[in-house]
């Protein structure tokens, strides 16, 4: 039970770290945070949460992270159903709580702020296609799985797994924030679509397919390469 909890708990501050800083921070431009600043709170809650439960849970914070290691022998069946529940579980409290503290400021309006949702066509940050929406997600998450293979490989130098993932994560943001506004995770996805509601819900399926279609891609390129 405590390491499920401890991907609860991780999702839940992914999503409130990355999804917070673009709800919260970048709605004023004032603050000056930006794309890069939402990219780097995405990267530093997965470096601060690796280190804090990693050697409990092994820091998966994704569903797609989860099937990817699973594909790719690093993690157990038995795990991954529970995992996935979890990550969502945790993702969607983390939803609500930015719900209700973005509701704190007058004139606050879910559906139309887009609530830090991922989307296609017309809601897609630069109005890229469902095809580009598409592929883009599954490069990169199969991307990101690649990395977190080799960075949690045993030959791999040990201790800096938690920085390369982070750092990876915070990359992928950098360039797929004006695409779909960077999923790469269904339960992020899911955590805060839920509130946004209509056409977020609507085009939730892609933000599920591609990121485990890419994880998939990822792990099993990374055991070809690796093999010794």
């Amino acid at each position: 039970m405590n390491k499920y909890l401890a991907e609860l708990f991780g999702t839940f501050w992914l999503v409130l770290g990355g999804c917070g800083s673009a709800v919260l921070a970048a709605a004023f431009p004032e603050l000056g945070i930006g794309f890069a600043g939402v990219a780097l709170a995405f990267g530093l809650t997965v470096v601060t949460m690796a280190y804090a439960v990693g050697h409990i849970s092994g820091g998966h914070f994704n569903p797609a992270v989860s099937v990817g290691l699973f594909v790719g022998g690093r993690f157990s069946g038995k795990d991954l159903l529970p995992y996935i529940v979890a990550q969502v579980v945790g993702a969607v409290v983390a939803g609500a709580v930015l719900y209700l503290v973005a509701s704190g400021k007058a004139g606050f309006d879910v559906a139309a702020s887009g609530f830090a949702s991922n989307g296609y066509g017309d809601h897609s940050p630069g109005g890229y296609s469902l095809a580009a929406c598409l592929i883009i997600e599954v490069v990169l998450t199969a991307g990101f799985l690649f990395i977190i293979m080799g960075a949690t490989d045993e030959r791999a130098p040990n201790g800096f797994a938690p920085l390369a993932i982070g750092l990876a994560l915070t990359l992928i943001h950098l360039i797929s924030i004006p695409v779909t506004n960077t999923s790469v995770n269904p339960a992020r996805s899911t955590g805060v679509a839920l509130f946004q509601g209509g056409w977020a819900i609507g085009q939730l399926w892609l933000f599920w397919l591609a990121p485990i279609v890419g994880g998939i891609i990822g792990a099993l390129l990374y055991k070809t390469i690796s093999k010794k």
